[in-house]
């Protein structure tokens, strides 16, 4: 998606938009460390599409909820 479709998104589309390249992110990055990933690549492409997400989110001042973490102590 090019960075002036993402400018045309409401902040709420935008924010969910960046929660989801975030997971498509960390699934990429996960299959190519198990050897499954057969094109590589996407892994770079998914990285520079989520910079573009998040660059948008902060020219507008969209605050993007960061990646849940859990913690088990």
């Amino acid at each position: 998606m090019k960075a002036k479709e993402m400018r045309d998104m409401l902040p709420e589309e935008l924010a969910e938009q960046i929660t989801t390249l975030r997971k498509d992110l960390f699934g990429k990055r996960f299959a190519n460390a198990t050897g499954e990933l057969e094109d590589t690549a996407s892994v770079s492409r998914a990285r520079r599409e989520l910079a573009r997400a998040l660059t948008v989110a902060r020219e507008r001042g969209v605050t993007a909820k960061p990646a849940e973490r859990t913690t088990e102590n």
